[in-house]
């Protein structure tokens, strides 16, 4: 702060030029053009390096402005460019940067105007563009002390242009040729996380492991041990990886990768883990402070798998009630549903469908509206299960095995009814163009069973609870429901 009212008054007391009577004497003289210059810039450039940029833009442009030929004019032309991009001011920026290029000789270290230029037009995410330019700086400028910065920027418009592999090679290039540059702990990381996009785990466990030793004080050393994790598992690593996400979350739990390195641990333990890795994994995820909607619908996963179905529905249940408005709560809502359909509790499986249809997942209202259906027609409910199967039918990019799961449910709610010809006509669709072989032999089987019923179908049937099937232009043509 005493430095920057240092600065400020300094600014203050740069005098205004003084008036003689003549026009000619607007210009000052030598002396003190030249005093005022180097006040000027030493202003602007303290400003600049204290991070005061209105004051920095407005000293270092009076400078440019008044005193073209001043010995800082080069200098502060490519200031106030960097002062702009601080400010992310990016056309003004841009502006300086090309003014700069165009002195004799430009300001600053070779190529070093030009960098800042391709530095400019990455911010704009004019990324072919800022390629090129970093490009045309490194060949330019190849024994520059910038030379490492191009490399580091080049390799990031790489990564935009989703030119993996070239940007692998330009990391590699910085990390050979200036291992101890302050770029290379970024472009480890980097590089590491685009060889495990690009399939090659092993080469980014190679880099990674000593990251924590080489940098012990970096800000991405989670980064990290994150990605040595992630690594370590694609690697076929399971056990070493899952012991480095969990040591990340818990060192790091309001990182913003670590629900990730949680989502990664349970995926893992449910495709490969052991039963005692699931059961640790399980007790971990109920454990977590806070409690995340992720962690208990994975412990719930978990926890069926160990066959522990009370464990299960209690995490569930805690989700339901502790995160209602989260789109994993549908998730949990039809799992507690299924788990009461199963034990033949229909009406807590209809009440849960219920809340599960809501979910702002359409895979999720589907199989909700299906189960709800089901569930439904056991308790002989037959208009509201018949509402529920033609809803799952109508439903927009619906899976075709539900789709035919609700049309069989509906030939169901019409044999119930005594509805035969109805019947006979949704089992018929059924077992000609479902797509599961054991739904199409239960249908013909149905069908068979309700044929002599519907040769002899009385002339007066009991009347339906469940209106009549809506009629689409395939049904009315004689053709049934299309798949």
């Amino acid at each position: 702060m005493t430095r920057a009212i240092a600065l400020c008054s300094l600014f203050l007391l740069i005098p205004a030029a003084p008036w003689s009577g003549a026009l000619s004497s607007m210009s000052p003289p030598a002396a003190f053009a030249l005093d005022e210059s180097e006040r000027l810039w030493t202003v602007g450039s303290h400003a600049f390096d204290d991070g005061l940029y209105p004051l920095a833009a407005k000293t270092l442009e009076r400078l440019t402005d008044r005193f073209p030929g001043s010995a800082h004019a080069g200098e502060a032309t490519l200031l106030l460019g960097k002062v702009r991009l601080s400010q992310k001011s990016f056309q003004p920026a841009l502006d300086a940067f090309r003014r700069a290029q165009g002195m004799s000789p430009p300001p600053g270290r070779p190529g070093e105007a030009r960098f800042w230029e391709a530095e400019t037009l990455f911010r704009m995410k004019r990324f072919a563009e800022a390629r090129d330019l970093y490009e045309r700086a490194l060949s330019d400028n190849e024994s520059s002390p910038i030379a490492p910065d191009v490399l580091y920027g080049l390799a990031w418009s790489d990564l935009e242009l989703k030119k993996k592999d070239v940007a692998v090679a330009d990391f590699r290039r910085l990390l050979a040729a200036y291992p101890d540059h302050s770029t290379a702990p970024s472009a480890t990381v980097y590089l590491a996380r685009t060889l495990i996009e690009l399939k090659h785990p092993d080469e980014a466990v190679t880099l990674l492991r000593g990251f924590p030793a080489k940098y012990p004080d970096h800000r991405l050393i989670p980064d990290s041990r994150f990605l040595l994790g992630q690594a370590l598992l694609a690697s076929g690593d399971s056990r070493e990886g899952l012991n480095e996400l969990r040591a990340f979350a818990a060192a790091y739990p309001s990182h913003d990768l670590a629900p990730d390195a949680r989502r990664l641990s349970a995926d893992a333990v449910l495709k490969k883990g052991t039963k005692a890795e699931q059961a640790e994994e399980y007790k971990q995820l109920l454990a977590q402070s806070p409690p995340t909607p992720e962690g208990l619908y994975d412990a719930g996963v978990i926890a069926t798998r160990l066959g522990r179905a009370r464990d299960a529905e209690s995490a569930w249940a805690r989700l339901r009630k502790e995160f209602p408005d989260h789109v994993l709560a549908g998730r949990a809502s039809l799992e507690l549903a299924q788990a009461a359909f199963s034990r033949n509790a229909f009406k807590d499986a209809s009440a849960l469908a219920q809340a599960a249809q809501k979910s702002s997942e359409q895979p999720v209202r589907a199989e909700a509206l299906v189960l709800l259906g089901e569930s439904e027609l056991r308790q002989k409910r037959y208009q509201t299960a018949y509402e529920a199967f033609q809803r799952a039918v109508e439903a927009p990019g619906q899976d075709p095995g539900l789709r035919f799961r609700s049309l069989a449910g509906i030939g169901l709610v019409m044999e119930e009814q005594r509805q035969w010809a109805q019947a006979a006509k949704y089992y018929d669709e059924v077992a000609a163009k479902s797509p599961d072989k054991t739904l199409r032999a239960w249908a013909k089987e149905r069908r068979a069973a309700i044929a002599l019923k519907l040769k002899a179908e009385p002339k007066a049937a009991p009347r339906s609870a469940a209106p009549a099937p809506k009629k689409t232009p395939a049904a009315a043509s004689g053709q049934g429901l299309r798949s």
